[in-house]
């Protein structure tokens, strides 16, 4: 028989019911292995609660999590097969398809629905918009997603890049670095930073300024569950069956915040855990709640918007060539209708 999103959800929620552990949709459970946008955080506790409540066995996976490095460096760790599954940049992945398309993983479900790059500055900065930051000297790790989109948002501003130098350096190294007048600005993901900055002593709401690339136009999804192309061709019940549990996960997380840090906690105990549930709540909030959830349900997306999303990518950067839609994201393995998540907190 062959197994649909339909019939797989129904089968999981009864067993689920009944206590006993779904079979594997093949013989032996196949191991993944993830790899995260960044280090162990509150913005990651439905992978694990999807790990400490059997959702991802149940799918017949044993899912293997990683810390990452950046959530463009996701895209590409799975593109160069070191990585089954990625949890990263939509638009890194739209900046691969338009170059080299034989070799681009595809997005499943779509999670970050508002753009959430910056450019983080201290208040008392004379940088006040992005026009203010040409001449100066600005950093962030290599692989960051709003570095590598901050030729896109120049174009879109309109700024001389020519003098403005960036310093690389290692991602935790970046809030020091901007509280110690290192580099005048930084690059990252709004919440990323704040709650940074909050752990090294820093009050964010009082001491950083963000020039979002939202408010210059750059209307953008980010962060989704990137796979190969290979996988979703020749796996589709492997691959329904993990954007399940994902998607149980996250209805676990907003069923108890607490249990989803502590699941954090389970694999990183040393991080402060009143911050990431702050960071937790933000994401959901800000990250993750643009008001077409109401409609698509999380995980999906607006064609319109999507198909903006990816001229924006194209144009800004000069890309030799436009993907469409499909090349970048498929909705083939969503939750049926009734099973997803149409708002958040």
């Amino acid at each position: 028989m062959t197994m649909t999103r339909r019939s797989f959800t129904k089968l999981a929620a009864a067993t689920a019911m009944s206590g006993l552990a779904a079979p594997a949709i093949a013989q032996g459970n196949r191991e993944l292995k993830m790899i995260l946008n960044w280090r162990y955080q509150g913005p990651q506790s439905w992978f694990f609660l999807a790990d400490d409540k059997g959702y991802f066995n149940q799918a017949g996976i044993d899912m293997v999590l990683d810390q990452g490095s950046g959530s463009g460096a996701a895209v590409g760790q799975v593109a160069g097969g070191a990585y089954d599954v990625g949890f990263g940049d939509v638009n890194a992945l739209i900046r691969l398809a338009a170059t080299n398309p034989d070799e681009a993983p595809i997005c499943v479900y779509q999670m970050y629905n508002k753009p959430p790059f910056t450019v983080a500055v201290l208040s008392d900065s004379d940088i006040m918009t992005a026009e203010d930051l040409e001449s100066r000297l600005l950093g962030g790790a290599p692989n960051d997603g709003a570095l590598k989109l901050f030729p896109a948002f120049a174009n879109l501003a309109g700024l001389d890049t020519s003098t403005i130098e960036i310093l690389n350096f290692k991602s935790n190294l970046r809030e020091q670095m901007l509280k110690n007048e290192e580099v005048e600005g930084v690059f990252g993901y709004v919440n990323t930073i704040r709650f940074s900055a909050k752990l090294s002593g820093m009050n964010p709401d009082e001491e950083i300024r963000f020039i979002s690339y939202g408010d210059y136009g750059m209307d953008l999804y980010s962060n989704g569950m990137i796979i190969p192309k290979e996988m979703a061709e020749n796996e589709p019940e492997m691959v329904e069956g993990m954007i399940w549990a994902i998607n149980e996960g996250v209805k676990d997380t907003l069923a108890n915040l607490d249990a989803a840090v502590d699941a954090v906690a389970n694999r990183e105990p040393l991080i402060d855990r009143e911050v990431e549930k702050e960071r937790l709540i933000a994401t959901l909030q800000d990250e993750m709640n643009h008001p077409e959830l109401a409609t698509t349900g999380l995980g999906a997306v607006d064609p319109e918007r999507f198909a903006k999303a990816i001229d924006i990518v194209v144009e800004a950067d000069q890309l030799p060539r436009t993907p469409d839609t499909s090349e970048i994201y498929t909705d083939a393995f969503l939750p049926v209708e009734d099973d997803r998540i149409y708002s958040l907190l």
